[in-house]
């Protein structure tokens, strides 16, 4: 059973498809919104939800701050059950909760029409996804980023690292939890101007 773990929705139960996505374990979850909100990360955040299944990263997000969070799932089935999950959310929180929009959709053709700038973005792509696509899927998304913004990538451990340097992206940290690795990514720092420098 996949529920939020914690903040304004926390204990709300989230339900799953039944076949075709690969919900992230609460202990990974656990273990990445600790690091996200001690790092102030989550508050008042534009958050997107890449590949997301039952939406629960996206939700946790919302649940602990999130001003506003896009979830695009290309399978209609897991994207009427991001919806339901995206309303029982905002039922739980009340008023001030997130804007929570489900798009159903390719990752890659969303993007091309993204406009952001976002603060936090998770990829949490099908395995058998090849790097190609995945670099493909970052290098598009690097000019929505606001230039703090923080990119969440799950995969296998057994995968290797996104090309990131190849998106136009820069490496931050990585951890592996099993089988489940997840790598974290920024936009390139910007060179600081004669005026920024005074």
């Amino acid at each position: 059973m996949t529920r939020i773990i914690a903040g304004a929705a926390g204990g709300v139960r989230l339900d799953v498809p039944s076949s075709g996505t690969r919900p992230t374990s609460d202990r990974v979850r656990e273990s990445l919104f600790g690091a996200l909100e001690s790092s102030g990360a989550l508050d008042g955040a534009r958050v997107v939800d890449l590949y997301a299944g039952s939406g629960a990263l996206g939700l946790e997000a919302a649940s602990r701050g999130a001003s506003s969070v896009d979830l695009v799932e290309r399978a209609k089935q897991a994207a009427a059950i991001a919806r339901r999950n995206a309303d029982a959310v905002r039922r739980s929180i009340g008023a001030g909760a997130a804007a929570v929009r489900v798009h159903a959709s390719a990752v890659g053709t969303w993007l091309r029409g993204a406009a952001g700038p976002f603060d936090l973005v998770f990829l949490d792509p099908p395995y058998d996804l090849g790097d190609d696509e995945l670099t493909e899927n970052l290098a598009a998304l690097a000019s929505a980023l606001a230039p703090d913004a923080l990119v969440i990538v799950e995969r296998s451990s057994r995968s290797g690292p996104p090309n990131w340097n190849a998106a136009g992206l820069e490496p931050l940290r990585d951890r592996a939890y099993g089988d489940t690795a997840l790598w974290w990514g920024v936009p390139p720092a910007q060179p600081e101007t004669e005026s920024q420098s005074r």
